[in-house]
């Protein structure tokens, strides 16, 4: 039934009960001669309210209720909860609302996983080429132009580098199941991932986290590749214990990054304004911020003594 219709209704009845709660009441009332006029019309007002207030209150909840439950189901998917459907009740419009709602996720959703499934497919298939690019550099490495064939390494190596962030990438986002969990000391993950790197000074505490030990190792070699590439030396890298788990910070004495681009460095391809001068593919963040919520955690780039900040929370 149609909203509008029941709504009608329970006014229609709210006032028929009025009507013969007010005839009652003017029977009951007439004998009694000395009531004033004025006490009968407050008594017929309150009665007025309390009926429609009673009748109307449960119809009421009972949208409420529903919309509450579909403004749940909304805020779920739109938290990356795509599985996430609202239970269709009744046929009037809310219950419509609810299909309709139903029926666009359920595209989304599907949309969602073709373009991983693509982008997975995808990248995959550009290792083969890629495999034979790099063998056939390696086999005419003393016929060709010596700057000519480092270049040509270099685009190889810079496209390797891409294809594989892309496949962590659609893979993170692929598979929901729950990372590996095992007992993770970052303060020496850390220091291994350092010591690839130059300028780089290391400090903190030795912190243990429950997680992948080869997503987090990738985290780092991502926060430091950033300094490396965007920065300058020396890079300072702190790892710090927590209330509720543990603290990455890593930052660097380069010029930094304009306020208004901290949070748009995590989206995936982002190139800053000044993105010419600078090398990198754009996924490098994005992994990192991807790689620390699916440990529970989350990353953010903030402003530290006039300087970037990266800061990755982790849970323990």
């Amino acid at each position: 039934m149609k909203l509008y219709l029941r709504f009608y209704l329970a006014l229609l009845a709210s006032l028929l009960v009025f009507a013969a709660a007010t005839i009652g009441l003017w029977q009951f009332t007439h004998k009694i001669s000395t009531v004033p006029f004025y006490v009968h019309a407050h008594i017929v007002m309150l009665l007025l309210v309390l009926v429609i207030g009673l009748t109307a209150f449960p119809i009421i909840r009972q949208i409420a209720k529903r919309l509450e439950r579909l403004q749940h189901g909304v805020e779920s998917f739109g938290a990356g909860d795509f599985k996430a459907r609202v239970r269709v009740e009744g046929r009037d419009e809310v219950a419509r609302l609810a299909v309709a709602f139903n029926h666009a996720a359920s595209r989304i959703e599907e949309l969602v996983e073709a373009h991983k499934r693509l982008l997975a497919n995808a990248s995959h298939e550009l290792r083969t080429p890629l495999t034979r690019i790099r063998l056939a550099v390696e086999l005419m490495q003393g016929a060709a132009d010596p700057t000519r064939a480092r270049g040509l390494e270099q685009d190889i190596a810079e496209l390797d580098g891409l294809v594989d962030e892309i496949l962590l990438a659609s893979r993170l986002d692929a598979v929901t199941d729950r990372i590996a969990q095992e007992e993770v000391d970052l303060l020496a993950l850390a220091a291994e991932e350092c010591a690839r790197y130059e300028g780089v000074q290391l400090e903190g505490a030795a912190v243990s986290v429950r997680g992948d030990a080869r997503l987090l190792r990738r985290l780092l070699r991502n926060l430091l590749d950033n300094a490396a590439r965007h920065g300058a030396p020396p890079t300072h890298v702190h790892i710090a214990q927590s209330a509720a788990g543990a603290v990455i910070r890593v930052w660097d004495h380069g010029p930094g990054i304009a306020s208004a681009e901290l949070e748009s460095v995590f989206r995936p391809f982002y190139r800053p304004a000044d993105a010419a001068s600078r090398s990198g593919t754009g996924l490098g963040l994005a992994l990192v911020r991807q790689i620390a919520r699916r440990h529970g955690g989350d990353a953010q780039c903030t402003m530290q003594d006039g300087r970037c900040c990266f800061s990755v929370t982790l849970p323990k």
